[in-house]
């Protein structure tokens, strides 16, 4: 596991085009949450379907948290950004 948790820092596309980004431990069972599950977001239920465009690993619950929030203070053309340079869904990353 190259030293890092189980933490994911996620970014899903939603149906109208917006993004949500968010923490978990679990992708699959996240975005299936977010596509029909009572446990999804508030924000995506009324979005659905979402699809996921990123995701990179976290060291801890703490690390992720702190990445999630730089994430959602990016504007949507910086956000399009990171996902074009990444140029896949996931990738390794040391987060502090």
């Amino acid at each position: 596991m190259d030293g890092l948790g189980n933490w994911k820092v996620y970014m899903v596309r939603c149906a109208d085009n917006t993004f949500y980004t968010g923490i978990t431990t679990d992708l699959d069972r996240r975005i299936s949450e977010h596509n029909g599950g009572r446990r999804g977001a508030r924000y995506t239920r009324s979005r659905r379907p979402v699809e996921l465009v990123y995701s990179e690993p976290a060291a801890t619950r703490g690390c992720a948290a702190r990445r999630e929030w730089q994430i959602k203070a990016l504007t949507v053309s910086e956000k399009k950004a990171l996902i074009d340079a990444v140029g896949s869904v996931q990738f390794k990353v040391t987060v502090d």
